[in-house]
């Protein structure tokens, strides 16, 4: 199991050492701390808005996860900086990771 193999299946997983529980972003085989074996986590917890742009119709946001994990993601309402959001919807198409989020 690895981050794009959990992706592409819909799944948002953070990369986390089994050996001194860092999270290691962005993902890796081995921990950037200790070198030890990473195991994958399913995200279930909220993020927050940290900044935010639009384009055209669609808003596009800088999300944080954990105070370490960020990512952009793509919101279908109005965003505030520090809101709180959850994915709903992530993966790979043609070859470039998504996300959605409420």
């Amino acid at each position: 199991m690895n981050f794009e193999t959990e992706l592409s299946n819909g799944k948002f997983c953070i990369p986390e050492c089994e050996k001194c529980k860092k999270i290691t972003w962005p993902p890796a085989e081995f921990c950037s701390h200790c070198f030890g074996t990473i195991s994958l986590k399913q995200i279930t917890g909220d993020g927050k808005i940290i900044e935010f742009s639009k384009q055209g119709e669609h808003y596009f946001c800088m999300v944080e996860f954990f105070e370490i994990v960020r990512i952009i993601a793509k919101i279908s309402k109005t965003p505030k900086i520090g809101q709180t959001v959850k994915i709903s919807k992530c993966g790979i198409k043609n070859g470039d990771h998504f996300f959605q989020i409420i």
